[in-house]
């Protein structure tokens, strides 16, 4: 009852212009939780489709590892499913100026402020961005198969990502579990970036517990590939950085813009062939980019490295680890980060330095 309340509040603390979409994401969310059904109670029922009984006993496994190897919440979450009617959540929008990097921010009441803005009716979606595209912002929407209420509610496993592979399977899982382990209010570079260290570190990890030694090469080289990709769109961004400070017309930056585009694309196709990575980046490389779509990469990204590197450093001792996260994460956002610089730079050797 906690969650409704807190849910009628955060309406009631909202002005009238965006009370409409509240109303829409606390629709949208419960109707997604109230289509939950316990898994133990799915796998008793001998007509239960077996791929189906397979994925959600996998599911219990990475669930439990979670637990045990990564010192993850053992909370309600994942110990349900539920189908959906369509291939993902919800939709992000990330928005940016069309001569910017940055992305624009929306804060709202009690939940703080982030990068994105989420939406389960495309309708409303369409209706928002329609200004946008004539004040000529570039515009970004990115389909979710799944997202951490942070321990508001018990998270339920979806009919969106059950049927991914092993590997990404139980990344996905590590990932929305370490938001209800430690999330930082306004800090969404902080936040998706460790989210996405311990997803890669968890999972291979996971995968060697199975002696999984055929899918781990799979996923390391998977790593690399998007180690490199990532890569690849901060060297983009920082050349479209140059540009916009330039002192070029509109139309001169606009023609330059759409060719620094297309170096990045023939950059991208040369990465995926040298890894022999199928799939992957390449259908979202051959679509538009814009500012907004890069940077919708490099807010999960930039800060991976570091916190990859405060895991090793503590050996893989993910107690450790986490208790040291947090005393980082009580800084203020600036010393944060330049703390965690310090570990991606490699200067950083001892807990004290970032205190």
């Amino acid at each position: 009852m906690r969650v409704f309340f807190s849910l009628v509040i955060l309406l009631l603390l909202t002005g009238c212009t965006d009370l409409g979409y509240y109303w829409h994401s606390t629709k949208g969310h419960l109707a997604i939780m109230g289509k939950r059904v316990q898994i133990d109670q799915m796998l008793e029922d001998p007509a239960l489709d077996p791929e189906l009984k397979r994925r959600l006993q996998l599911v219990q496994q990475i669930r439990q590892f979670s637990i045990d190897a990564l010192t993850l919440p053992d909370s309600g979450s994942y110990t349900q499913y539920a189908q959906l009617d369509r291939s993902y959540a919800l939709q992000n929008l990330f928005v940016a100026p069309e001569f910017s990097i940055q992305l624009h921010r929306w804060c709202y009441p009690v939940v703080g402020c982030a990068s994105y803005r989420g939406y389960y009716d495309e309708e409303l979606l369409a209706d928002y961005i329609a200004p946008l595209k004539r004040q000529k912002f570039d515009i970004h929407v990115s389909n979710v198969p799944a997202y951490s209420t942070l321990g508001w509610f018990d998270d339920p496993v979806l009919s969106s990502f059950i049927a991914w592979p092993d590997y990404r399977l139980a990344g996905l899982l590590f990932h929305e579990l370490t938001h209800q382990r430690i999330y930082v209010d306004d800090d969404t570079l902080f936040n998706e970036s460790l989210a996405v260290a311990v997803q890669q570190a968890g999972t291979e990890l996971w995968l060697k517990s199975r002696n999984e030694e055929a899918e781990l090469a799979r996923y390391l080289r998977w790593v690399e590939y998007r180690r490199q990709v990532v890569t690849l769109i901060e060297v983009t961004r920082e050349q479209l950085a140059q540009l916009y400070q330039g002192g070029a017309s509109e139309t001169a930056k606009r023609e330059q813009k759409q060719a620094i585009f297309l170096n990045s694309r023939k950059d991208h196709s040369v990465i995926a062939n040298r890894l022999n990575v199928q799939g992957g980046f390449n259908d979202w490389f051959a679509g538009d980019l814009n500012n907004a779509k890069l940077a919708s990469v490099s807010t999960y990204s930039a800060l991976v490295p570091a916190f990859l590197a405060l895991i090793k450093a503590h050996d893989y001792d993910f107690a450790r680890f986490f208790d040291t996260v947090e005393t980082i994460g009580e800084l203020h956002r600036e010393n944060r980060h330049q703390c965690l610089a310090l570990w991606v730079e490699g200067t950083a050797t001892d807990d004290d330095r970032c205190r």
